[in-house]
């Protein structure tokens, strides 16, 4: 057990024979029990001190580890959010995807239905044609009909014509 001052202040020595002046032995003792309680001061003041750090310390290891916990947290928030997004932009590329073979489809049957409709159309301008070409040759061979030059051969006079209308409103 170490010593306190009041036991150095409470030692007795036994007096023998011419030994150490007793005077010098108690002022050596006061100097001594000052210096120690000095130091006692100090061991008390610096434990303290290391409590109060120890303390802080102990509040610093605890914010730390909150810190650490909310990286933690926040990462995995991240990689949460990150997964969502990427499940959520596969969702989109397979809706667009689907929409653009909708449209793709559907563009192809619509080409596919103004391409027959061309060929229909093709037919009837065909027939159309044919059929004209046949009107017009007709209507050629009308004129090129010698029936036209028999016309032009018959004369008639005027006024036989007269008579004759005469005589049929008479009649």
């Amino acid at each position: 057990m170490p010593l306190t001052p009041l036991d150095i202040h409470n030692k007795e020595f036994s007096k023998g024979f011419r030994g150490y002046d007793e005077d010098e032995v108690n002022e050596f003792l006061d100097q001594v029990i000052k210096d120690y309680e000095i130091i006692i001061r100090e061991k008390k003041e610096l434990e303290e001190r290391l409590n109060d750090q120890n303390e802080r310390i102990g509040h610093f290891t605890t914010i730390e580890e909150t810190l650490n916990k909310s990286i933690v947290v926040a990462q995995e928030a991240a990689e949460e959010v990150r997964r969502n997004a990427q499940k959520e932009a596969k969702l989109i590329v397979r809706e667009a995807e689907k929409n653009a073979d909708r449209i793709v489809n559907e563009s192809l049957s619509k080409a596919r239905k103004i391409a027959l409709e061309i060929e229909e159309l093709k037919k009837q301008s065909k027939v159309f044609r044919t059929r004209f070409k046949m009107l017009v040759e007709a209507q050629l061979d009308l004129l090129n009909n010698d029936d036209w030059d028999h016309l032009l051969e018959y004369q008639l006079d005027a006024t036989e014509l007269k008579s004759v209308h005469e005589e049929d409103s008479l009649a």
